[in-house]
């Protein structure tokens, strides 16, 4: 299967919105989340409360680089994304207040840590290597730009699929990462990329 990763930049704004607008991601909730809760100096009282509020907040999130990560292409359609963002911009975010907060943030002073905080692959897409081949990139380029570690949030009892967009234990295993802690409901897996 001929897929190609690109890094999320501002000019494909317009391909990331379309890609959860088309694309059903949340069979339990029925919303589009544009995955506007994980990203980088997220200002606050951001009105999210609609789908219409959530992708024109992607939207300009998109163009200002403060959401961040991979998407994946087949035939010239987006068919996969990976949120990846650096660990010490996002821990103020929606998302990590709700569902992070006992993960722990101290070794971030002297620590770049690049952080996984969710996979939405397309449907008809799913299980054909397409989330492996997005970390696998996260992962290539965080060496490259000198993080230390990437970090990911894997539950630790597998759950409705909806549930689970933070991807399997297992994928990242098979990718080098070990749980770093294990809390109530979540493993904090991590691949060293050097010292």
């Amino acid at each position: 299967m001929d897929i190609e990763i690109r890094k999320l930049t501002p000019d494909l704004a317009e391909d990331y919105v379309r890609f959860f607008d088309e694309k059903p991601h949340n069979e339990k909730y029925n919303t589009k989340c544009y995955c506007t809760g994980w990203c980088s100096n997220e200002p606050e009282g951001v009105d999210n409360s609609t789908e219409e509020k959530r992708r024109a907040v992607a939207y300009e999130y998109v163009k200002a680089g403060n959401l961040q990560g991979y998407l994946a292409y087949f035939g010239g359609q987006v068919v996969g994304w990976c949120n990846a963002n650096t660990k010490a911009d996002c821990v103020t975010c929606v998302g990590w207040q709700y569902v992070m907060g006992a993960v722990p943030t101290d070794e971030l002073i002297d620590k770049k840590v690049k952080s996984i905080f969710c996979f939405t692959i397309a449907p008809g897409m799913q299980r054909k290597g397409i989330a492996t081949r997005l970390l696998e990139r996260v992962c290539q380029d965080a060496a490259l730009e000198g993080f230390q570690y990437v970090e990911a949030y894997p539950n630790r009892v597998m759950t409705a699929e909806s549930e689970n967009f933070v991807g399997y234990a297992e994928m990242y295993e098979k990718s080098g990462f070990t749980v770093y802690k294990e809390l109530e409901n979540i493993y904090v897996m991590r691949k060293k990329l050097r010292e």
